[in-house]
């Protein structure tokens, strides 16, 4: 009998993680779509879940946009540490953008300013990017990455592609995007190339943009 409490206790818990991540999913495509004006029903329809369990997991809709985040952020913080484990720098960087375009992240970016962030998204927020730091001064120090490229300018292009979240394999939105990271990851290669036009991105500009309440310049 204990037993069959312990499989059936699994079995619901693997039932919860199945469903927990279909809500994500579906949620990381509406934003896609619509911004953060779509509603908690359509993502609802779109995981293919009830409104009542989609409430009982999340009890509401910012704290259903605060864990995609967090989950967006934790997705790229693996692929950072992935890619400083790369046998070369530039395998490690090229691998990064693919992965971290791949998963979408950059479809997020209409949330920005629309919830309150805690401090445990600033503080994984941060730690993305000091990985991400990391992985840009090593392709540096390799010679492989264009002068005068930061990290931020990686971060800025990884939500560029990704704005419009993941594209479904084998389409032909796929091999378009796959087509243009490609010709962008060529522009970011140590070449005799000219200096880059402006100023290098800001974190203060970059962060911005996720506060709440009034905008100081």
């Amino acid at each position: 009998m204990a037993e069959s409490q312990h499989r059936s206790r699994r079995g619901r818990q693997a039932e919860a993680e199945r469903n927990d991540r279909r809500v994500l999913d579906a949620a990381r495509e509406v934003f896609a779509a619509h911004g953060a004006d779509a509603t908690v029903a359509e993502i609802a329809e779109r995981a293919g879940v009830g409104m009542g369990s989609l409430y009982r997991r999340y009890g509401s809709k910012s704290d259903l946009l605060r864990q995609l985040c967090m989950q967006a952020m934790e997705e790229t913080i693996q692929a950072a540490e992935a890619a400083l484990a790369a046998p070369d720098a530039w395998t490690g960087l090229s691998d990064y953008v693919h992965a971290c375009v791949a998963q979408g992240s950059g479809a997020l970016a209409p949330l920005a300013g629309s919830l309150e962030t805690t401090p445990e998204m600033w503080e994984t927020s941060r730690r993305g990017r000091r990985l991400l730091e990391q992985v840009v001064a090593r392709a540096h120090s390799e010679g492989v990455l264009r002068s005068g490229v930061t990290a931020l300018d990686v971060a800025w292009l990884v939500e560029f592609f990704g704005r419009r979240g993941p594209a479904a394999p084998g389409t032909e939105d796929e091999a378009i995007r796959r087509r243009l990271l490609a010709i962008s990851l060529d522009g970011l290669r140590n070449r005799d190339a000219g200096p880059l036009p402006g100023p290098a991105p800001s974190a203060q500009h970059y962060e911005r943009r996720w506060q709440t309440g009034p905008r100081t310049s």
